[in-house]
This record gives structure tokens, C-alpha cells and sequence, in this order.
């Protein structure tokens, strides 16, 4: 099919199209007319939303949160917002509400639902682009109403809003407040079991006790080598007192023995010089040497009493050595004690301090859910209360009828050509020579033909034409 045509069918069918095309705008039109009008009340409201989480007390801004403003929407248009503008406008109360109800549901389900979910139908709830308002629309046949259930669903978002984080608080400082009361008692288990490790061990400052005990250890070493230096020394001395004591420089040194042998030495002179002029029995040769065996004997016995002297020094510094070593011995044990005693000490106060930074944590945290959950104030204001409309959002009589006009323009045209496709008839030699396949080799102009043509359609027209028995073509 060409445009000549198409456009010689819609010459034909043109009644068919003006009547299609005419029903259409004209029913838009009556439509139009008849149907009451609405109003379409607006509140915009602004979010100024910061997440945070009541056990963590970790912030998360809400432009990091995927789906934050979706969210808000779907809790906007949920049906526990409008059960809440339905109590709040006292939908359920009404005499003629609930007659409604009765006669749409038969009594069957619940009122507030109902209702809910009719104010539902006619919300809408669209968030600004790249900003944090969403305006919430209500359309309504009167202004009005339209514009207090368009508050009505802020204010109600705002309380859901408010609701779905208290909540969450609350709970949150109830598992809290329990935590605490279980850390303040693992604190207060710990605290008891420090104070009576150090009553048991007796202990006021550890590592006061542990300084002292140490420099009191390191004491005891100096004076244990002190001792051995000086029990050394003495036992040296008492070995060279072994046999003869003149070999010995303490025995020498001895002032006693030293005038002992002066004095022997000058008696032996003395005793010396009387032998070579006196004889044995003299008397002065006799006291000589008399005097001179009891210098020897005196000598004799001061060097035994010096030996004896330095033994007993020695033995002294022996028995000091011993007695040190032993403190020495004791205190590294009290030293090994104390160490001991610090490091489970100080395990007992770890726990002491881990105890009580984990009460104080838990103590701050508690108190804030508790202040959060106590809160009544929402991070959603209203920006724009709805107000109600003068004029009417629908329906959009000029809009609708250009509508029609189009609409009916392409179906007239449409049922135009669905007519000429049930009813097909030869209109021109185009269609002549589509449906027979053979070319047209000659129009014959006149009343009757064209009569003949507009009268009977393309079989009668074909009879006429064509004879099979005398050739394919009319003559």
C-alpha cells in the first residue's frame, strides 16, 4: 500500500473516521466534565538524618548510607504511618466512616487498615533530586481534608520517625544497664580478690618492698665479699702460724714478742759475756741464764697466744662468711618471693583496671541510649505545611481533550483501515493490478463504470471483466 492510497481508503472510510474520532473526544470531554474535582495538597519536609548506633556509639553520616532516602519514602507509605494519621484524624470514630466500612468490607478486618490503606492510594511521597526534602502530596475532592492528611502524614512520619529510634535506644540502655550491673560486680569480685592476696601476703606497696629487699640483697653480696676477702686473709695467716710462729709477719709484728726478743737478745749478751768469765755455779751465771730461759718461755708462750689470737680471727671470719652467705641465700629467696608476688600482683590489678575501664565504658555508653532513648525530638522538620489548594490539580480538562484528539485522531484512522481491511474493495488500478497480478493496460472513464466500480466491490467487478473461456483479458 502507497500514500495514494492510504489516502484514497481514508477518502472512503472518512464516516468511519469522524465518527470514531468524535465518540472518543466527545466521551473525553463528558468524562471530564462529570468527574469531581481534586485537590492536591503538598508538605515538604526537610531531613537532616545522622546514624548512629546505640551500643557502638559509631557515627555514620546518612550520605554514606545506601538507600537511605528509599527508606524514608517506604516508611512514609507504610501502612503503620497511616494508621497512625487514621487515629490521628479519628477515621475509626466517625459514624458515617464506619458505615463505609461496613458496607465495603462487611464488617470483616480491621477499620484503621481499611482506612490506611484508602489514604494510601492517594499518597505520594517524592524525595528531591540531590537534596534532603521529600514532599509528601495528598489528593483529596476536598482541599481541605487533602491539606490536614497531608500534615497529618508529616507529623505521623515525624513520630514514626522519632519512635524507630527511641526504641532501639531503649533497648539498647536495657542490655547496657545489665552489662553494667554485671561489670560493676566482676569489678567489685576483682577489687576483693587484690585486697586479700595482699592481706594474705602482707603487702602495702610492692614495689616499695621490692626496692628495699633488693638494695638489702645487693648489701648482703658486698659485705659477703668483704667477708671472703677478710676470711682469705686470716685463713693465710693462720697457715703460716702452722709449726714455727716466727714465720708468721703477724706473729712478728707482735709488740710483745718484739720486746720479748730484744730483751732475750740482750740477755743471751749478757749471759754470753758471765760464761766466758764465770763458771756454771756461780750465782750470777745461774740468775743469768735463769732470766734468759724465762725470756724464751715468755716468748714461747706470746707467740702460741698470737697464733691462738689469729685462729680464732680466722675462724671468726669464717663463721661471719657463713653467717652471710645464709642472709644472702635467705634474701635472694625473699628477693624470688617478692618477684613472684609482683607479678601476680599485678595480674590481679590488670584485671582490677580492665574491669574497671570495661564498667566505665559500658557506664558511659548506658547513660547515653539512656538520654537517647529518652529523647522526643526527630532530625526531620517540616519545611512547608500543606496549605489547601484554590485551584484544582484534576482533572486536567484542556490536557485530557488535546489528548483525545490524538488519541482519537490515530484510532479513528486505526479503525478506518481495520474496516477497509475486512471489507476490501478496488479503489484504484493499484489495487486492481496488486490482487490479479497482471498489469493494467487501460482505464475506461464513464458513469456506468464508475458506478459499477463504487457499487460492487472487487468479485462483481472481476465477473465483469474477465471471460476465462474466450482469454485473460477484457476486450
Amino acid at each position: 500500500m502507497n500514500f495514494s492510497q492510504f489516502l484514497i481508503i481514508l477518502k472512503a472510510r472518512i464516516k468511519i473516521i469522524l465518527i470514531t474520532f468524535g465518540l472518543i473526544v466527545l466521551t473525553t470531554l463528558v468524562v471530564n466534565l462529570l468527574t469531581a474535582k481534586v485537590y492536591k495538597a503538598t508538605t515538604s519536609i526537610v531531613l537532616n538524618y545522622k546514624g548512629v548506633d546505640p551500643v557502638t556509639g559509631l557515627t555514620l553520616p546518612a550520605q554514606l548510607m545506601p538507600g537511605y532516602m528509599a527508606t524514608q519514602i517506604d516508611i512514609i507509605t507504610s501502612p503503620t504511618v497511616a494508621i497512625k494519621v487514621v487515629d490521628q484524624l479519628k477515621f475509626a470514630e466517625n459514624e458515617q466512616a464506619q458505615a463505609q466500612f461496613n458496607k465495603a468490607t462487611k464488617g470483616k478486618g480491621d477499620i484503621r487498615e481499611w482506612f490506611g490503606n484508602l489514604l494510601l492510594n492517594n499518597l505520594e511521597a517524592k524525595p528531591s533530586r540531590e537534596s534532603s526534602v521529600i514532599e509528601i502530596s495528598f489528593t483529596g475532592t476536598d482541599p481541605d481534608f487533602a491539606a490536614g492528611v497531608a500534615n497529618a502524614f508529616a507529623d505521623a512520619y515525624q513520630k514514626t520517625n522519632i519512635q524507630l529510634k527511641v526504641e532501639p535506644a531503649q533497648k539498647a540502655a536495657e542490655f547496657l544497664g545489665e552489662q553494667t550491673k554485671t561489670l560493676r560486680t566482676n569489678l567489685e569480685a576483682a577489687q576483693s580478690k587484690l585486697s586479700k592476696y595482699q592481706q594474705e601476703k602482707g603487702l602495702t606497696s610492692v614495689m616499695g618492698n621490692l626496692d628495699v629487699e633488693s638494695a638489702r640483697l645487693n648489701d648482703l653480696s658486698s659485705q659477703l665479699v668483704s667477708a671472703q676477702s677478710q676470711s682469705f686473709d686470716s685463713t693465710s695467716r693462720q697457715q703460716r702460724t702452722t709449726g714455727n710462729g716466727d714465720e708468721s709477719p703477724d706473729v712478728a709484728a707482735n709488740p710483745v714478742v718484739q720486746n720479748l726478743k730484744i730483751e732475750i737478745t740482750r740477755a743471751e749478751s749478757k749471759f754470753s759475756e758471765l760464761s766466758q768469765r764465770l763458771s756454771d755455779g756461780h750465782p750470777q751465771y745461774q740468775a743469768a741464764k735463769a732470766e734468759l730461759d724465762k725470756l724464751k718461755s715468755q716468748l714461747l708462750e706470746e707467740t702460741r697466744r698470737a697464733t691462738t689470737t689469729i685462729g680464732g680471727t680466722a675462724h671468726i671470719h669464717q663463721q661471719r662468711e657463713s653467717d652471710i652467705r645464709a642472709a644472702l641465700a635467705a634474701q635472694k629467696a625473699r628477693v624470688l618471693e617478692l618477684n613472684l608476688t609482683r607479678d601476680e600482683l599485678s595480674v590481679l590489678q590488670r584485671d582490677v583496671e580492665n574491669a574497671q575501664r570495661a564498667m566505665d565504658t559500658a557506664s558511659q555508653r548506658f547513660t547515653q541510649t539512656t538520654l537517647e532513648g529518652s529523647a522526643n525530638q526527630a532530625d526531620i522538620a517540616v519545611l512547608t505545611p500543606a496549605s489547601a489548594p484554590r485551584k484544582a490539580a484534576g482533572p486536567r480538562v484542556l490536557f485530557n481533550l488535546i489528548l483525545s484528539i490524538f488519541l482519537g485522531a490515530i484510532l479513528g484512522v486505526g479503525v478506518g483501515l481495520l474496516t477497509e481491511m475486512m471489507d476490501r474493495r478496488v479503489r484504484s488500478r493499484e489495487d486492481l493490478s496488486e490482487d490479479l497480478q497482471l498489469p493494467v493496460f487501460a482505464v475506461i472513464r464513464s458513469n456506468s463504470s464508475k458506478g459499477n466500480v463504487s457499487k460492487y466491490g472487487f468479485k462483481a467487478l472481476s465477473r465483469r471483466l474477465f471471460r476465462p473461456r474466450k482469454g485473460l483479458y477484457a476486450r
